[in-house]
């Protein structure tokens, strides 16, 4: 068994031992979207640490757009909690890149792929050096956001 799964199922017994509802209703969330991801498809699998940070930061996605949508609409309790489900969820994320970490990283692939002269027409090929190297790490909108700047 992965280690991060380990690590989900060992904080979310701390969680529920400490009452804290929040954690613990947020970890039982992610821990049935590891299990929906492990048997989704034509054979179950056991998912790598890889594959689980995947469903985190998916999950991660969802409640941020949530909260966006929350406090919109003019729920803030709603946007609250979502945001607290978010923060928890962090935690077993990889530490996010910022906005001069993304540039840069992009600076360089477009340096790498000679994309420069191509224009925006180049930026699937840039998205496919950053891609692996931002997962995980970085909201995949931001860094197409930073792309089509520096390409633009």
């Amino acid at each position: 068994m992965s280690s991060l799964k380990d690590r989900l199922r060992s904080d979310l017994t701390a969680a529920m031992k400490a009452r804290d509802e929040v954690r613990s209703s947020t970890l039982r969330m992610v821990l049935a979207a590891v299990t929906n991801a492990e048997v989704a498809g034509k054979q179950a699998r056991e998912l790598s640490d890889e594959d689980i940070i995947g469903v985190l930061t998916s999950e991660a996605k969802k409640r941020r757009e949530a909260a966006t949508a929350f406090a919109d609409g003019g729920r803030a309790e709603s946007a609250a909690k979502e945001r607290a489900e978010a923060e928890v969820i962090a935690d077993y994320l990889p530490e996010q890149l910022n906005e001069a970490e993304i540039a840069e990283l992009v600076t360089a692939a477009i340096a790498q792929t000679g994309a420069a002269a191509d224009g925006m027409r180049a930026m699937g090929k840039v998205m496919g050096v950053l891609t692996p190297q931002t997962k995980g790490r970085a909201d995949g909108a931001a860094v197409a956001a930073e792309v089509r700047r520096q390409l633009g």
